[in-house]
């Protein structure tokens, strides 16, 4: 279904714009390639440029996409929100965001500089602060991205909070990219 399938937008509905992070609305009629399905969201190509749909809005691309997206979303999910807390439980909530634009988590892009874990409060759960970048300083999507990491943390029951705040040093390279990463985007 994402190798240039041509979809057209069943009803009007919002989408980011990508890379300025500003919401626009797409016509029904408007001619849609899927070209990334990855972490609850979908960056669809058009005649207007790159966009994104978060998951309440796929069912613009028409029931079979929608029930293709689901569907994949669902076995990618993650199955332990209620495991037992760790530092590693919140490194994977966070491989479930990606950026827009690059198929690859914003872990292993390496745009994930500081992870800060608080004591646990009386009812045991923790508060977590992240200090993350992005691939291009002035990229829009930036408060897009952080809060899919913050909403991936504070889904696992053990959370209380989450904040991520966007920094700019050091400047990311491609180099920050794990092997993981390198892998995927046929670096290596």
């Amino acid at each position: 279904m994402y190798s240039n399938d041509e979809l057209i937008l069943v009803r009007d509905t919002e989408a980011t714009i990508i890379p300025a992070g500003e919401k626009h609305l797409l016509l029904a009629g408007t001619r849609a390639v899927i070209s990334q399905a990855l972490g609850g969201t979908v960056t669809i190509r058009t005649d207007l440029g790159l966009f994104r749909l978060s998951s309440k809005n796929w069912d613009a691309l028409g029931v079979a996409a929608q029930e293709k997206l689901d569907s994949a979303a669902q076995a990618a999910s993650s199955p332990t929100p209620d495991a037992p807390f760790s530092e590693a439980l919140v490194w994977e909530a966070m491989r479930g965001c990606f950026d827009p634009e690059i198929p690859v988590n914003i872990v292993d892009l390496g745009l994930i500089y500081d992870l800060q874990i608080s004591k646990p409060d009386v009812e045991g759960k923790h508060m977590v602060s992240i200090k993350m970048t992005l691939t291009a300083q002035g990229c829009g999507m930036g408060p897009v991205i952080a809060e899919d990491a913050k909403k991936n943390i504070e889904l696992l029951s053990t959370v209380s909070n989450a904040q991520v705040e966007i920094v700019w040093d050091p400047p990311w390279t491609p180099h920050m990219i794990s092997e993981t990463g390198r892998e995927q985007l046929g670096l290596n």
